[in-house]
Parts: C-alpha cells; structure tokens; sequence
C-alpha cells in the first residue's frame, strides 16, 4: 500500500470515527456472534507428526530423468574461411536433459506422470529412493490433459493408494511429494486452497481440459508428476504447473484430481490413446445479461448454445441454438468449459440426459455421444484454426469487420507451413466466405484453392494444393 493511499484510508477513518451530532441518535451495536471456546476440545490428539504417514508415501514417488537427442546445425569454421556465407551448415546432435517426478500406482512397474515430463524424450532414466533405477518406456501419454503413464520392468514395488479427489474440500491439508530442482525428494505441506480451477490457460497451446487442484503447498521445477497426498497418505493428485513471476513457488501451484488422471490413465493402458465423447455444440456461459434475454432469473447459471454441428450427436437429439444447458446426467453445468470437461470424460456411444431449458420451459433431452476427434480444429494439415468470438477478437485485436476464421497454430510438419502462419484469418476459400469450420471444409476441393485471408491489418490471396 503506497503512502499516499494510506494517509487518505486514515483520514476516512479518522472522520467515521469522529461523535456524532447531539442531535442524532447514537448508531445500534452490531449483533455479533462470538465462539470463545478453544479450536480444540481437550480431547483430541494433537498431531505433532506426519512422518509415520508419509515414510510409505515417499518410497513411491520416483525421480524420472529424460534424455533427448536434439539436432543443431552449425557453421563449420574451417569451410567458412574458404566459402564464407555460402559454406554448408553441418547437423550435429546435442544432448538435452530433463527432470520431473512420478508416482508408482501399482506393484508391477507402472508409474502416473506428467506429460510434459516425458515428451519428445529418447530414454527415461528411473531412480527409487532405495537408489534402484531402471529404464522406463512409454505407455502412453495425453497432452490435452498433461498425463503420462511409463513403466519399468519390476515387480513387487511399493504402490500407493488413490484416493476419492471429489471428496476433496477447500481446506484440506495436503502434502507435496518430488524432486524439485534436483535437490532430492521432497515433502511440502499446505492446504487444497481451491477446485476446478479451469480456466488458467496452462494447457491452451493444445486445446487441453483442464481441472486443477489449487493448493500452496510449495512446488517448484522437477516436482511436475509427483504426488500430492491427503493427511492419510493416498493419492489425491498429480502435481503439474505453477503459476510465478519468478517461475519459483510464490503459492499459487496445481495438481490433476486423481479421478480425472486415473480415467486417462486407464485408457491409456487399455489402448494406448485417450477417446472422449462428442456432443457437437458450440456454446457460451451464461450470464447475467444473457439469462435475462432468455428469460432466465438474473442468477440463472448454464450455458447457452449458440451452433449445433450439423447431423452432429446434438442435432439429431434435437437441441436447438439458443437452447440452455442446465445439467449433464443431473450433474449442473455451469460454464462452458465445465460443460467441454464433463462431456470429454465420457465415452463415445454412451447416453446421456441433457436438461435445458427452452422459451422459459424446463425439458430433457437424451443424446447419444459421438467420438471426438483427435484434431477437431484442423481445417488442413497440421493448420488449426477457431472462429472469431467476441473473446477471440478482442484478445487477438481484430478489427470487427473482419470475419472468418483465425489461425490458431501451424505444426512443424504441416505442408502449410512456407504460406500460411498463426494469426492469421482466413475470409473466404475459393470465393466463398467461411464463419465456421465445416463450412471451411466444404468450400476446399482437391487441388488449388485460393484463400483470402487478413493478416496484421492487410488483406492478400494465398494459394495452397490439397491433395
């Protein structure tokens, strides 16, 4: 607090607190409610320890050292005294080291990480706490949610037990358990200091789901994919990311609910890859402004759909744009990330019943998920793309009368790559204009297309081949 925002906070102090005039009546009391009685009642234990506890806990979190083999080019000094700029760059190969955390869940090997602990890696290096280490190889692993699973060729290893993460409550003590920094295995402890955090945009970059544990127990570098645990010793998480200004712990860390990562884990196991069901809506939270138009209570929570994918799992169960979705399976749907969360957890095939309401009347609807696909916002090869909301164009700094569909990313390998690039908006494909990705998709043929796209303000044609 600066000096100059105190001395005025003081002054208004100073000034409530001064007696009132003789002629008014002197201001009644506050009612309070005041609880005298200790914080303990005598009779309970008191904890002076949790050693006992976390001593099984700590044998089954490990260290995962990852090695990758990155390629470099560089100048050949001797060449570029005879060729100067035009001499040939050479490939070396460098060596690039990593390292993270990771809990074993059961007695013959596997291990519950973190993605970004083991991608692009070319070996995985693992150390128990009795100094044993193994090799790992990969099982699988899912970016949109930062999961892992590896394992090592072992058996009658100590294993930790899960627990139930929805049981979770906003104050809860919790422990920490990695090897940050490469210090050593570490215990912090702190508290669950809030749940469902999901709109942080850890996982932006892939489109991924997100759905925190926040807690301050201290985590820092290398503590990624190690366990947090309950004041009983199960697994309750899987430590993640942090959010700092000086990327060291100030407090603010996460960790995947235990729930969610074992439902990966387990698809992950069975077939190597992550399926989620498809529902086919495009949505909005919504909000005060929104539910009166809907005629909703100003304190209405849902969210209200404002595409439906056409012959999408939605449509042929009948929803409706403008349609507000109140509940999954009876389980309230608050906002649209919740709504993608839960949706994304549940199979393709599976039914499920959709409570929403419509020109102020309460229905329920039955749907039929589809299955996801794994790059719902390819437009063309390794290019995605998103339509421009109101959010997207504000945060993005578009012009309003620019429409069409921004680029989100180009991946390394896209055939794309040499003419198209992130941040730009594609108007029209062959003449015709696009707002949506299916519209996109029908406007391609095979062959040359001719896109007009808008990119920092200018407007140009570019041409692409699709084979």
């Amino acid at each position: 607090m600066n000096s100059k925002f105190l001395s005025v906070l003081l002054l208004s102090v100073s000034l409530s607190a001064a007696p009132a005039g003789k002629d008014e009546a002197p201001a009644k009391k506050p009612n309070l409610r005041v609880d005298t009685s200790p914080l303990t009642d005598g009779k309970s234990t008191v904890v002076s320890s949790y050693a006992d506890m976390l001593e099984p806990v700590q044998k089954t979190v490990v260290s995962i050292y990852s090695t990758k083999i990155v390629k470099q080019r560089a100048a050949n000094p001797l060449l570029r005294q005879f060729f100067g700029d035009a001499a040939p760059d050479q490939e070396r190969d460098s060596k690039q080291e990593g390292l993270g955390s990771g809990v074993i869940i059961s007695a013959d090997g596997y291990i519950l990480t973190n993605n970004h602990v083991v991608e692009g890696a070319d070996e995985l290096k693992i150390s128990l706490t009795d100094d044993r280490e193994f090799i790992a190889k990969i099982i699988g692993a899912d970016p949109k949610t930062d999961v892992a699973v590896i394992k090592i060729d072992a058996d009658k290893l100590p294993f930790i037990t899960l627990a139930d993460s929805d049981n979770l409550r906003v104050g809860d003590v919790v422990f920490a358990v990695g090897n940050p920094l490469g210090v050593g295995q570490t215990v912090t402890m702190g508290i669950v200091s809030a749940k469902g955090r999901n709109q942080l945009r850890l996982l932006e970059n892939v489109a991924g789901y997100e759905n925190f544990i926040q807690t301050d127990a201290a985590i820092n570098m290398g503590n990624s994919g190690g366990a947090l645990v309950d004041a009983k010793g199960r697994l309750v998480g899987i430590n993640s990311a942090i959010i700092s200004p000086s990327r060291g712990n100030i407090g603010i860390g996460f960790a995947i609910p235990v729930n969610f990562a074992a439902s990966v884990m387990n698809s992950l196991v069975e077939t190597g890859t992550v399926t989620r069901g498809y529902l086919g809506v495009t949505t909005e939270t919504v909000t005060a402004d929104v539910a009166e138009q809907f005629g909703l209570p100003k304190d209405a929570k849902g969210v209200a759909i404002t595409d439906v994918t056409p012959d999408g799992p939605a449509e042929k169960a009948g929803l409706q744009r403008t349609d507000v979705i109140l509940a999954i399976n009876d389980k309230p749907v608050t906002t649209l990330e919740g709504l993608r969360l839960v949706i994304a957890q549940m199979l393709p095939n599976s039914k499920v019943k959709i409570k929403l309401m419509r020109d102020s009347t309460e229905r329920t609807l039955e749907v039929t998920l589809g299955r996801l696909a794994e790059k719902p916002n390819e437009l063309l090869v390794g290019v995605n793309v998103t339509k421009l909301t109101e959010e997207v164009r504000k945060r993005s700094g578009l012009e309003a009368r620019v429409t069409g569909l921004l680029i989100t990313d180009i991946e390394e390998n896209s055939p794309y790559g040499d003419r198209l690039v992130a941040g730009m908006v594609v108007i029209e494909i062959n003449r015709t204009p696009v707002s949506d990705l299916v519209a996109a998709k029908l406007a391609l043929v095979q062959g040359r297309n001719l896109l007009l796209v808008n990119y920092r303000g200018a407007y140009r044609f570019v041409a692409v081949t699709v084979k």
